[in-house]
Order: structure tokens, then sequence, then C-alpha cells
């Protein structure tokens, strides 16, 4: 990940709602964050297929404009409708009417939740014209639609938060564990915050995170003394490791979901730690907000108010409440209607994806990088009485870096 001096790392961490910026167009972006996924963002197992199948879910189409863009989505799983995957179809769909522009037809087709099924899928909405893929949600999806879209010479904006499937023209859109970790120790530094630990589970989540801890403490140039890792859903067996530590920590970073938050905090109380606690935008969630132990835990990640907004839209129009991931698919939508209304043939051009004035959204700035990773804007919070109070906001823009 680009790393340059702190004025940088705070632009590529920070932002608060806004408009789209970067190209001159004046659409309304909202950015999103996390959701109850599974550990990283593999579907769960399907649940039991039903003695007639539920018919499949997909083939909507939304606008009537000359540019073609596929959508590719979790529909069903297993023959079952998916929630996740109906939620950012509203989504879309909720992008598209609202918009003044009517540049795109937008082609949205389930991909089952398998892999197989999403480069099929693929295959089938770039042999139709399209001229640029949304989605998949998880990363084994991804990878596959990559393929695809590779042999077609088309970008991808996809929903994986694992970073190891971002490549050059497959671009993430999720919030990544990176930025969190990045975000909430740069800010426990500023603070004075001079010697670190991590507290992770042994799953790819926490392989994440241990490794941007070490890298972030190298930028940051404080110590990382203690890394304790324990098996998925002990994390008392990892606390031991924290408060034998010989050296006085400030901070210990949690690498675990909402759900796994408040054990590790609670694990980590019984062995006499007082330090700071550290956590991700995971944490915004009632299940780690109403947890005892994880008041005065700072945590990384977008700021509320414009998701607020943008739930009241999706309210009124489907009498629902939106998936907290459905942002992705309003996001990736309203950009590719404010590219194909204002760049012409280079509308889906590495250049215009990666311009580093990036785009604005509800949940904060962000801007694809070359490699297919991106960088995000996020606001430091602390929680306290089941809410957060911001401690950072995050910067408005890229400006400096």
């Amino acid at each position: 990940m680009p790393v340059a001096a702190a004025k940088r790392n705070e632009a590529r961490r920070g932002a608060r709602a806004g408009r789209f910026v970067g190209l001159g167009a004046g659409l309304a972006l909202l950015a999103a964050c996390s959701a109850n996924l599974p550990m990283f963002d593999q579907p769960a197992p399907p649940p039991p297929a039903p003695a007639t199948p539920a018919p499949a879910v997909g083939g909507d189409v939304f606008g009537s404009g000359p540019v073609k863009v596929g959508l590719i989505l979790p529909l069903t799983q297993g023959g079952q409708p998916s929630p996740i995957g109906q939620s950012l179809r509203n989504a879309a769909q909720l992008a598209v009417e609202e918009s003044e522009f009517k540049d795109i037809t937008l082609t949205v087709q389930d991909d089952r939740s398998t892999p197989d099924a999403a480069q099929q899928v693929a295959q089938a909405q770039l042999a139709g014209g399209a001229e640029i893929l949304l989605g998949p949600l998880f990363s084994a999806d991804v990878r596959k639609v990559a393929v695809a879209a590779r042999a077609a010479g088309k970008p991808v904006i996809a929903y994986s938060s694992d970073a190891s499937v971002a490549s050059s023209g497959v671009y993430l859109l999720s919030f990544l564990v990176e930025s969190y970790v990045d975000r909430v120790m740069s800010y426990a530094a500023s603070k004075g915050k001079k010697v670190f630990a991590v507290l992770a589970p042994q799953n790819d989540f926490g392989n994440v995170a241990v490794t941007e801890a070490q890298l972030e403490a190298s930028r940051l140039n404080v110590q990382l003394v203690t890394i304790a890792r324990y098996p998925a859903g002990q994390p008392a067996a990892g606390a031991p490791q924290i408060a034998g530590a010989t050296a006085p920590i400030d901070a210990v970073l949690i690498a675990e979901p909402a759900d796994g938050a408040a054990a590790a905090a609670a694990a980590l109380s019984s062995k006499g730690f007082k330090g700071q606690i550290l956590g991700t935008g995971l944490w915004n969630d009632p299940k780690a907000l109403n947890a005892p132990g994880l008041n005065g835990a700072w945590i990384a990640g977008p700021e509320n108010a414009s998701f607020d907004q943008y739930a009241a839209k999706y309210r009124a129009k489907f009498n629902a409440e939106p998936a907290r991931l459905s942002t992705l698919a309003y996001d990736s939508v309203s950009l590719v209607v404010a590219l194909a209304h204002t760049q012409g043939a280079q509308s889906f051009s590495a250049a215009v994806l990666t311009n580093a004035s990036g785009f604005r959204g509800a949940d904060g700035v962000f801007r694809f990088l070359p490699d297919g990773r991106n960088e995000r804007g996020l606001a430091v919070m602390q929680i306290g009485n089941g809410t957060t109070t911001i401690l950072a906001p995050a910067p408005r823009d890229f400006a400096g870096g």
C-alpha cells in the first residue's frame, strides 16, 4: 500500500459526506462500510434446498441509455432468495432512478453465490455489450469474473473486502481491513501512544490485520511489541501474552468483528490490561457498541450521518431497511452513471477510474489505486453508551496526497 508523509496518510484515511468530485460531475454518491458477513467475505453455508426450488431472481433492467453496464449479485443462495443480494439490487435501482442522467442501461443478474455461475453471468454480460461490470460480492466469485473481464478487456468494480482479489482493472469499492488498521493506529500514535500490541484470531481476518499492523507500526516508527494469536473464538488464550509483555503497552488492536470484540476485550480486562483498546469500523454495530467492555474504545470507520440519509431514501422507496453493504451497489452505479455522462469514450478507462482526486460519497472520499485496491476516507470515533463520538473527523478530499 502506498505510503507518504503524515499529510498523505491522513488524506488516504479520511473523508465525510459530499459530492462526486474529481471529474466535474454534480452527482451525489453514497459510499459503504462493512456489513455483517462471515469472516472476510465468503458466503455462509447455503440453507437446505426446498423440495420445490425457489425461482432464480435476476434479469432486471434499469434505464435505457446507450452505455451498457452489467451488475452481478448474489441474488440467491442455495436456491433461496438472498436478503443481501436483494438489498444490493434495490440500491442499484434507486441509484439509476434518482439520477438526472439517462446514459446507461443496467442489467442485473444472479450469480447464485457461486464462482462458476458468476463467471458464466460475466461472460453473458460482456457478450451482450457491457462496457464495465459491477460486483460480484464474494472474493471467489470476483476471481472468476476477473478472468472473463480481462479476456474482454473490460474493467470490474467489485465489492469484495479481500484485497488479494484486486488487480489492475479489477477495482475494489469495499472498505478494506487494511484501511481500518492504518487509520486507527495512526490516530493513536498522534495521541502519544508509542507501544502497541495486537490480539488476533488465527484466521484470514486476523492474518490481514496483523500484517497491516506490522507495516503501519514501521511507517509510524512506533513499537509493536506483542502479537498474540489464538484459535478463533478463544481470545482468552491470547490475552495472557498481552498482560505478560515486558514493555508497558499503550494500545491493543483487537482484530475481531463485532460479535467477537466484546469477548476479546473482556479477556484483556480479566488479565488487568488498562490501556487503550483499538478496533475497526466493523464495531459500529450494536453488538459492540452496547458491550460494556468496549466503552472508550477507539475505532476507525465512516461517519454515520450520510448513510442515514441514504437509508431514509431506501426505506421510503422499498419500505424496508437497507443492508449496510447495499451502498456498494448504490455508489458504483451512481459512479458509472456520472462517468458515462461526462467522460465519453474514456468513461471507464484506467486513467479515469484511478483519477488521483478520487470520488466523494456519503461515507467518505475514495479512490481506486492502479493495483485495484482503494484508499478510503475514515474518521476515528470513540465508543460510549451504545453510540459513537467523533474524535477525528475525516478529511473532505485527497488534497496533499
